[in-house]
Formats: C-alpha cells, structure tokens, sequence
C-alpha cells in the first residue's frame, strides 16, 4: 500500500554532497525540505575519495578543468559559488582544511582557516586536517558528519533506505514515487550522482528519471578510472611511477592532454595523469586514436638529442642501458630499448644516427596501447549525463519542466582530479538551493 504524504516545498532525491549542500540551503530559507536516499547509510561515496582524504576543493577552478559541453553554464556555476566560499562554508561548520600539494599534506596548526594569500600555490586541493586522534584516511568523515549536522540544524528531513523510481508532475504538483512510498512536492531535485563506484548506490537512477521529464542524457563513460593494456612489456613495469605528459590523438590531431604521475600497474596505467586523461580517452570514438606518452616532459628533445650525440663522441664504448639509466628507471630503459629492437648491451656508436634521433623521439611520442579501464567500479566520476544545453545556464532549473533542478554528478559535468568534482558539488548544489529559494521568493511556485 502507497502511503500518500503531505506536500513538501522541496523534495530532493541523492543525499550526496550536492544533495545536501541544496537542502541545506533551502532549509536554512525556511523550505519545507525533504531528501530521499536509497541507501540505509549515507555518504558511502563521499567517504571513499581521495582514499578517505576527501580533496574538498582547489585553490583554482575554472570551467577549462572540466569535460562538458556546455563550458558558460559551468563557468556561471563556478563563478556563483568559488573555493574561497567552499572554504567559508565548512570554516561555518567547524572543518579546519589541510593543504595538499601533490602527494604530501600541510596541515594547518592553527584553528582558523588560512586565508588565501601568496603562500598558496595555485593548483594546490584542500583536505579536511586530520583530528589529533584521529586514524589516517578518516578526514572525509568529518566532512560527512559536518554536512549532516548542518542539515539536521537547519531542519532537513532526511529519509533513507527509499528508492525513487518513478517521478511526474500533475498540476504543478511533482510526485516521487518508490516501493510503499509517494511524496508531493513543489519543486523537485535530482542529485543522484553517476555511475561510479556502484557498491555505494551509484547506479544511474537519475538518468532514467530525467528521461522520463524528456531530457537528453549525453552517453556516459567512466571517468578518473585506470587503464588497461594487453601490452605484457608495460605490465612487466607494474609498481614504477614517473612524472609524464600523456595526450590523446584522435585522427592526427591532439584532443586532450595531462601531466603528473604515472603509475605502471599489473593490469595497465594509473595516477593522476592517466586518471585525468581517461574520461577524454573513453569518450573519444573516433577511428582512430593513440594514447602518447612523452617521458621526458622536463625536457626538449633537441636538448637529448645533443646530449646523446655528446655522449657517442666521448664515451662510445658504453651501452644504451647504461647511458640511459641516467633517465630512467632501469626496467622501463629495458622496455623502450626493446620496443625499438636495439640490444640494451650494444655500444652507443653502433647504431647509425638516424636510428639514434628516431630512438630519442620515441622519448617523447611513445604510443602505449589500451585495451579498456577497470570500469565504473574503480572510477571516481562518470563522464557524460544529463545535458546541461536543456537546463538554465544559470540555475540549473529544466528548461523543458518549471520546477525541476539537477545538480552534481548527474549533469554532463566531470572535472580533473584534485578537488575539482567535489567544487563543482557544493557549487551546483548551493547554486539550485539558491535558485529555489528565489522562486519561492518571487512566488512562482
């Protein structure tokens, strides 16, 4: 039996970050508010990122940092809601911040937020700071239970364990129905988050939602995901992690590129500039297309050309390997001598120079093959989703069914790793809250 329940301002389905950076507004504006969650335990996903760290934001954020078809609408959210108002926001709620520069923290003794000053240096993310006692990797908890505690304070109603599967409106009424369960509201959100990490309730509901109001879902691919290759000379390398810069080449031109870590695993490549460039490389369906790595990202390699050339002059008996483990790590000197067939034991002079200049190059134009990623089940976003060119480039309300907003995940928005999705969280949420607030205000609900 359907329990038919009272009309609320603002019913919300996914208590995710943007969820509830919504209904916190909302409530804090006097909305009668009312998030439904499928899971019986909330924050499951949340707690899982930056390996319990949680990178909250990043020092700079522009819309250039996500994958979208729609950059102006995520430069207005970015503009409406920026990092220093995140910062703000959780300074509110008691969560001190902790600097992140690479893979080393900077926690901050003091209080108070560090406010943003010329000692910051842009691209840094920001993780909550760890309590004295606290274990390693618990710092999203605290996030977690901040937003939690803001919600009940403000006075959100959140119900878990209740799965929206259908959704309609009649007479400017909005109805979320589930097993057992409907409810009435005035406005109506969707901020069920993507695809991945499915295990934390991640299973793409809200596309099917926003297609039964008649709205285009772009296709969806996983994002920030590891690679794999069938390529047994890159697996061999598995546990070695280099700076590099990686592009993608679809059709002779560059689409996409990054640069950070690369870790070569059992199965294929990860680290952050393979996680960054995996969403463009997924959703890339061109004929053709290489993933290319250069190795020596520091470097021209006009320069290395001259230094080997310096080096076959002076020192001409000694071996490729030995010359090149001044470069790299010896396995990987292995791999790539042999990708170009020359024996690691030859001596420098005893390849012609053409062969040498076209050896160096693979230095810088590496093409490394890939087979697939490991899936939504290790991906930390989901690339593709709802398209943001049917919503309002400034609210984030349908332009195809007055009343109903989307925020987070579930919109064709995925950003870099580095604290990028979770801003655009916490903007869209607080960007729709807003925007609600607004119509209530202005009577048009």
């Amino acid at each position: 039996m359907v329990m038919l329940e009272e009309s609320w301002d603002v019913v919300i389905i996914g208590a995710g970050p943007a969820g509830l950076m919504a209904a916190i507004v909302c409530a804090r504006g006097k909305l009668r508010t009312l998030v439904l969650d499928s899971q019986k335990t909330i924050g499951a996903k949340l707690l899982l990122s930056g390996g319990g760290r949680c990178n909250v934001t990043n020092l700079k954020v522009s819309e250039k940092d996500y994958q979208t078809g729609e950059p102006r609408t995520v430069r207005n959210i970015l503009r409406a809601f920026p990092p220093d108002r995140t910062l703000a926001f959780f300074k509110e709620l008691g969560v001190e911040m902790a600097i992140e520069e690479g893979t080393k923290y900077f926690p901050k003794e003091q209080s108070q937020y560090p406010s943003i000053s010329a000692e910051w240096k842009l691209g840094q993310s920001l993780s909550p700071l760890k309590k004295r006692n606290e274990r390693k990797g618990q710092s999203a908890k605290v996030v977690l239970q901040a937003l939690l505690q803001a919600s009940r304070r403000a006075g959100v109603v959140i119900e878990t364990g209740k799965k929206v599967k259908t959704v309609s409106k009649e007479r400017e009424i909005f109805y979320a129905s589930g097993e057992g369960f409907e409810y009435l509201a005035k406005t109506l959100v969707i901020a069920t988050g993507g695809l991945s990490y499915p295990g934390t309730g991640s299973d793409g509901s809200g596309y099917s939602l926003a297609k039964s109001l008649e709205h285009r879902i772009i296709p969806t691919t996983p994002a920030l995901v590891p690679l794999l290759t069938n390529d047994p000379g890159w697996k061999s390398l598995s546990g070695i992690t280099l700076t590099a810069e990686l592009s993608v080449v679809a059709d002779g031109k560059k689409i996409a590129e990054s640069e950070g870590a690369l870790l070569f695993t059992h199965v294929g490549f990860s680290g952050p500039a393979v996680l960054d460039i995996s969403g463009p490389w997924l959703c890339c369906d061109a004929k053709q297309k290489e993933l290319i790595v250069n190795f020596l990202p520091a470097c021209r390699e006009a320069d290395i050309v001259v230094e080997v050339t310096r080096w076959v002059a002076a020192h001409a008996d000694r071996s490729w390997k030995r010359f090149l483990r001044t470069y790299f790590p010896e396995r990987l000197v292995e791999v790539l001598l042999g990708k170009c067939g020359i024996d690691p034991r030859k001596r420098l002079d005893q390849i012609s120079k053409k062969e040498r200049e076209s050896f160096v190059h693979s230095f810088f134009r590496c093409p490394v093959k890939v087979t697939g990623s490991q899936g939504y089940e290790k991906a930390e976003v989901t690339a593709g989703g709802i398209d943001l060119a049917e919503v309002d480039a400034k609210t984030l309300e349908s332009n195809l069914c007055a009343g109903l907003f989307f925020a987070g995940e579930v919109l064709d928005v995925d950003g870099r790793i580095g604290g990028f999705n979770f801003q655009w969280t916490w903007a869209s949420g607080t960007v729709v809250g807003r925007a609600i607030l607004q119509k209530f205000h202005t009577h048009q609900v």
